[in-house]
């Protein structure tokens, strides 16, 4: 059967025209989501060196293959940061010297996220039992990637710059599991064990010491609307957590006035939509289980199987 691509193109045509929302016709380009790996994996070789490339990194060569990646990025990122800057609407565009300064500004900000990530780092080595080195950590817990990616990407995001900062972590998100908003605020030693389900909310405000497990959830409780039933954007909807704070797996936290004292520990499979008080446990109580013997159980006859 012939396929009849005139026909199905002038459909789809017919549909562009009418159906709007999910087109971009005629507009500036958009940050490209096939350029967003290279760039993330080229600031996690700078943030990582010898970790996030294929080549040996020594002493000797380490000055130039740096230089060499600031220039890639540099190019790279100021495209991307262009295009993302003149994607927004009812402004007035910004010159490409403005993309070309906040890159250098954030490339500048490089060695003060690798500062927070040996915090990182340091806080995954301590808290599991099962981690036997720094290596180890980096090279295979999706956590590190994740937070790391969600600290630069929390940069972008704190200079205005739309659509990329959101872009980078949903692809850490992609990769990990973890799905860190890049408006959360994060500080250091932070620590998902096993990470796989963790939901991290825009407006969330997290403290020092902090480690969450898989399928934590601190997100929002209601959406506020107008009178015309949208919803509202850019309130406070997500919880804060104090320091040296500990959640267990699949807890989870709603509410912008919610807030977890520090040294508080919540268990696993809470829900909370309400604040905790400092140094307090919060824990499901016990639960009623029915307890069988699978050998006391009466054998079931087999059933004949019936054949034509």
């Amino acid at each position: 059967m012939a396929c009849e691509t005139d026909s199905i193109a002038q459909q789809l045509l017919t549909s562009y025209s009418e159906i709007g929302g999910i087109n971009h016709l005629d507009g500036t380009n958009l940050p490209s989501r096939d350029a967003l790996p290279a760039i993330c994996r080229g600031l996690l070789a700078l943030l990582f060196p010898g970790f996030f490339t294929e080549e040996p990194m020594t002493t000797a060569c380490v000055a130039g293959k740096t230089r060499r990646q600031l220039d890639d990025l540099i190019t790279r990122l100021t495209q991307e940061v262009t295009r993302s800057l003149h994607s927004q609407k009812d402004t007035q565009s910004p010159d490409d010297t403005t993309a070309r300064r906040l890159v250098c500004e954030f490339l500048s900000c490089l060695p003060d996220v690798r500062t927070l990530l040996l915090t990182d780092v340091e806080a995954a080595y301590e808290g599991d039992p099962a981690a036997r080195s720094y290596e180890e950590i980096i090279l295979s817990y999706p956590c590190i990637e994740a937070i790391a990616i969600q600290r630069l990407a929390h940069w972008l995001y704190g200079r205005g710059v739309p659509l990329l900062p959101r872009m980078m972590t949903e692809w850490a998100h992609s990769r990990t599991g973890i799905d860190l908003h890049p408006g959360a605020s994060i500080g250091s030693h932070f620590f998902i064990d096993h990470g796989t389900g963790v939901v991290v909310g825009e407006t969330c405000v997290i403290g020092r010491h902090v480690k969450l497990y898989h399928g934590v959830t601190l997100g929002a409780k209601s959406f506020a609307k107008d009178d015309e039933g949208h919803i509202i954007k850019g309130v406070k909807r997500h919880p804060n957590v104090g320091d040296h704070v500990t959640i267990y797996p699949n807890a989870t936290i709603l509410g912008g006035t919610t807030t977890i004292g520090e040294h508080a520990t919540i268990g696993a499979n809470v829900h909370l939509d309400e604040s905790v008080a400092p140094y307090a446990v919060i824990a499901l109580g016990a639960q009623s289980h029915r307890i069988l013997d699978k050998r006391a159980r009466p054998s079931r006859a087999a059933t004949p199987r019936v054949t034509a």
